[in-house]
């Protein structure tokens, strides 16, 4: 199993804690444990789990207010959360589905359930993560074709009337004639590059420099 398919364990009771990391390092998951909502908090944007089982009931922050935080966080949206709890009413299991968990499992959990579970939360938080890539790179493709577009209608009334200004100036002279070479050259550096805009079938994004981003063109 991809050692990226990280678990975070949320859980105050060290005997559960420890019965479900056995469980889950066994069944080829990376897993990392905290022992309260606050500790979990300091985990999340370093070690980037796909799934967080948390206990409702913990000290400091619960399960439901570390479920309300990691879900109005963007970055964070698509970490597929369970909860876990000895309550059984329909109202409470209402409750915690309506924090933002996507699942819920009720103490004593059985093993097989939860791998399952685990897996299916794996599965799901996989296959979102892929289609926002896609809207992502369809959202940059677009973009791209109208910042070409927008480009190259006023791109060629530039080099109309750069033909039109070579006809009535002494292309004779040196230093004009420079000029001009530059401008043209410019011009035809800009459309080459309107052109690569237009034609962009995907977006291939680069590392450029002081940690920021690039498309490939």
């Amino acid at each position: 199993m991809n050692e990226e398919n990280k678990i975070l364990i949320v859980e105050d009771e060290e005997d559960s804690r420890f019965i479900y990391e056995r469980l889950l390092v066994k069944s080829g998951y990376t897993i990392k444990t905290a022992n309260n909502g606050e500790e979990a908090l300091d985990l999340i944007s370093e070690f980037k789990p796909k799934v967080i089982l948390a206990d409702w009931t913990m000290p400091k922050l619960n399960g439901i207010e570390l479920c309300n935080i990691v879900k109005s966080k963007e970055e964070y949206k698509l970490i597929y959360f369970i909860l876990l709890t000895a309550r059984t009413s329909l109202k409470d299991r209402v409750e915690g589905l309506d924090t933002g968990a996507d699942d819920y499992l009720i103490k004593p959990i059985d093993n097989q359930e939860l791998v399952a579970r685990i897996r299916s939360g794996i599965r799901i938080h996989n296959l979102q993560n892929e289609l926002k890539n896609i809207e992502h790179n369809k959202a940059i493709v677009e973009l791209a074709c109208t910042i070409g577009h927008k480009i190259n209608n006023p791109l060629s009334s530039l080099k109309m009337s750069v033909d039109s200004m070579k006809d009535e100036l002494d292309t004779n002279n040196e230093s004009i004639k420079d000029d001009l070479f530059v401008i043209e050259e410019s011009l035809k550096r800009i459309q080459e590059f309107v052109k690569a805009l237009q034609k962009l079938q995907s977006a291939e994004i680069m590392d450029y420099a002081l940690d920021n981003k690039m498309l490939k063109m």
